[in-house]
């Protein structure tokens, strides 16, 4: 049974890494019930819109907003164009579609509602259509106080190829009871936004491509700008937080120069881009260029035209993993790594950090034993490698294996964050790194098994216990004091004072734990980094 409890984990960590299953385009409730009161009209850009209440009449949804036009026939592969002004009154009580994706076989569907005894469209299922740039406001329904709700805008992971706005595991409904407006957004992700091909860089006014997706990001951070006061938001006091590739997307929205004005504050959960050569999420033009060429090839296309006329269904199915972002000259002049060193990067304030099995999924199935670790480690390691075996190798292959998923972690997810918070820390910024720690009956500490916690929608079911709810009143008011004030220390919702969570450069690197207990600890994967430099 423990074998197959592990089996599960791994599927459930791939799938919401890389696909989700979707065929149709119906409806995608928000609240999953029927809509008890409708909100007023508020008017945005594009017209007006009418959203609901949740349940108990605390929180407004507005759910499916355009923020800008379909991304389709010619638009396929363009900078996202200004939102279609439409008639009426714009019903905003239903999720738009997610992104084109892959879709899942039904033998993960059924591992999928077994394991997380979840059966609902906002887990890992839903509609999905190449027009899907819309996004999902939360705001409470109270008064709002002088100068407008606090704002936390979302970015979905999904390694760039994947993923939706509405998810169930970090849906803005429990934290907007809390105080802050929460705006979920999508972008086109795969093949459909980070394609890359000269003659769309000439088409361009901007001589850019391989972005869209990133671009599609700005387009929704500039809409939030100019509307969220219509919601009673503060667009002076923005923050942006995402998970995995949305954490990479984070990283790279915070240097982009196309961002400039529109957040104050960054969330990083899981990933980051910031350095030299960064691990994943991020390839050079060249490489970029080389595959939009393969791509062409593969569906026996001559130009962009025809590339164009195939239909979204058939080219999800490219076998080439368009999964980075790259230096197009526009939403990127230079690397995110460069941009920081300049000092150019817009975030005044971080809370990131990472779980402590992020490599887990990743090294499942990979067999490590003594005669194959020095191979595996060696591209990243380098001449170090020997060194390294050395003093932390072992004669078991149970041993290598944990050393070797304990490398995946620190290689694509710890040691970039590590250098995410030395670079704030150097630019006398203050910064909040954590470690999540906590185990459960679910996805435990794998990668995207911090989100339920911060995002207040742990489920109530029984792999959870006492000690979950607490850390998840704990993490969330962490998350909810960090976006109204910049710290996330003081008190939790309910009025009790929360452990003392050190900012980087005053504890001299440590970091907060999130688990059985709170507090600040030493980065139990800093003993790699050293090796990794």
């Amino acid at each position: 049974m423990k074998k197959l409890k592990t089996l599960y984990i791994s599927v459930l960590f791939f799938a919401l890494l890389f696909s989700s299953c979707a065929t149709t385009e119906e409806k995608t409730n928000p609240t999953g019930l029927k809509a008890q009161l409708r909100t007023d009209i508020i008017t945005v850009t594009g017209g007006d819109v009418r959203g609901i209440y949740n349940k108990e009449g605390t929180v407004e949804i507005y759910a499916g907003i355009p923020f800008a036009a379909p991304p389709l026939g010619e638009l396929r592969w363009k900078e996202p164009q200004a939102v279609i002004p439409w008639n009426g009154v714009l019903e905003a009580d239903h999720f738009a579609p997610m992104a084109m994706q892959k879709e899942n076989g039904r033998f993960f569907n059924f591992l999928m509602n077994l394991y997380t005894h979840s059966k609902n469209d906002r887990t890992y299922k839903g509609p999905m259509s190449e027009d899907c740039l819309y996004l999902n406001v939360w705001k409470p329904a109270k008064k709002a106080p002088q100068g407008g709700w606090p704002v936390l805008v979302y970015v979905h992971g999904g390694s760039l190829m994947s993923g939706q706005s509405w998810h169930q595991n970090y849906d803005g409904e429990n934290l907007s009871k809390n105080g802050i407006i929460v705006v979920n957004i999508a972008y086109r992700t795969g093949i459909f936004g980070y394609f890359a091909d000269k003659e769309l860089a000439l088409e361009s006014e901007h001589g850019s491509t391989g972005n869209y997706g990133l671009l599609d990001q700005i387009k929704a951070l500039e809409w939030v700008h100019n509307n969220i006061a219509a919601f009673d938001g503060d667009p002076s006091n923005v923050t942006i937080a995402g998970e995995s590739a949305g954490s990479s997307s984070v990283n790279a929205l915070c240097a982009s120069p196309l961002t400039k004005g529109y957040f104050v504050r960054a969330i990083g959960e899981s990933s980051s881009v910031i350095q030299k050569n960064p691990p994943h999420t991020f390839r050079t033009m060249e490489e970029a260029l080389e595959m939009g060429e393969n791509i062409k090839k593969e569906f026996k296309c001559s130009d962009i035209l025809q590339l164009r006329s195939l239909p979204a269904s058939k080219l999800i199915k490219t076998k080439y993993a368009n999964n980075s972002m790259t230096v197009d000259g526009y939403a990127l002049p230079e690397t995110p790594y460069e941009i920081y060193a300049k000092g150019l990067n817009h975030e005044q304030a971080l809370l990131n950090g990472f779980n402590k099995r992020e490599g887990f999924g990743f090294a499942f199935f990979t067999k490590v034993n003594k005669n194959n670790i020095h191979a595996l480690l060696e591209p990243s390691f380098k001449n170090h490698t020997d060194d390294f075996l050395q003093k932390y190798g072992s004669k078991k292959n149970k041993q290598l294996k944990k050393l070797y998923v304990d490398a995946f972690s620190a290689v694509c997810f710890t040691y970039p964050h590590d250098c995410w918070t030395k670079t704030l820390v150097s630019q006398r910024r203050p910064v909040y790194e954590y470690y999540f720690s906590r185990e459960n009956g679910e996805i435990g500490t794998n990668h995207f098994g911090e989100v339920i916690y911060a995002y207040k929608n742990v489920p109530r079911s029984k792999n959870y216990n006492d000690r979950d709810y607490e850390l998840e009143e704990i993490m969330s008011s962490y998350w909810l004091n960090f976006v109204k004030y910049g710290n996330p220390n003081g008190n939790d919702t309910k009025g009790n004072p929360l452990p003392e969570w050190k900012d980087s450069y005053e504890s001299g690197g440590l970091l907060m734990e999130l688990g059985d207990s709170c507090g600040m600890v030493e980065d139990p994967f800093g003993y790699m980094y050293e090796y990794l430099k």
